[in-house]
């Protein structure tokens, strides 16, 4: 195995909470009569929630200051948090545990690297709260994804070299993050399409496939 430590987004690579967002997202929208739908929702993949909402009011007639924003962003996080509380280890998706028992049996580290603020939460609900050998996500870091700020961390956390590390995204966003950051890319989902991406496969499971990634 040319990797010693793996490194996993969680929304789109662990476990989908694309429909979650959507929907919490869309309820703001409505609430405060902004167009959205999930082209604009696409958009949002990968980077901050205050990143996202800045997406979102591009389509406002309105001019929003920063204390309505900020409560905006955590109306939009109290309506998500109320949709992920009935995750469970069910939501795991296709050849998640399969792929994380093969890096272990393998001695391969790995590490979590999102940009949501709630990883850690969701973590716990699908019971892999103890489970990685580092976790980095949105209350770590300054800059999100396409920046290779959590990527990066997540390698100094594991004692690695950037380059003994690969990244797992499902986003653009995140593809571009972990080439930024001096990490091959195994794209997964939406992200199958970048040009740039190390390896391909459509989840988990089909990643198996290619191991050990020669």
């Amino acid at each position: 195995m040319k990797y010693k430590a793996i490194l996993f987004d969680l929304d789109g690579v662990i476990v989908s909470t694309d429909e979650y967002h959507y929907r919490a997202w869309k309820q703001l929208a409505d609430e405060q009569g902004i167009p959205f739908d999930k082209k604009i929702n696409d958009r949002l993949r990968g980077v901050s929630r205050m990143e996202s909402l800045n997406i979102l009011l591009e389509q406002s007639s309105k001019a929003y200051d920063h204390e309505e924003k900020i409560a905006m962003a955590t109306r939009k996080n109290a309506l998500y948090r109320e949709l992920i509380d009935e995750l469970t280890h069910r939501d795991l998706l296709p050849g998640t545990m399969e792929f994380l028992n093969k890096c272990r049996e393998n001695g391969v580290l790995v590490a979590i690297g999102s940009s949501s603020k709630n990883a850690r939460f969701i973590l716990g609900k699908i019971g892999l709260g103890e489970y990685f050998d580092a976790v980095v996500d949105g209350t770590d870091i300054r800059n999100s994804k396409p920046d290779p700020e959590v990527f990066v961390l997540g390698s100094q956390k594991l004692n690695l070299a950037p380059s003994a590390c690969l990244v797992v995204e499902d986003a653009d966003a995140g593809v571009d993050a972990g080439l930024a950051g001096g990490m091959e890319v195994l794209a997964v989902g939406a992200a199958t399409g970048h040009p740039e991406a190390t390896h391909r496969a459509d989840d988990l499971e089909e990643a198996l496939k290619l191991w050990p990634f020669a």
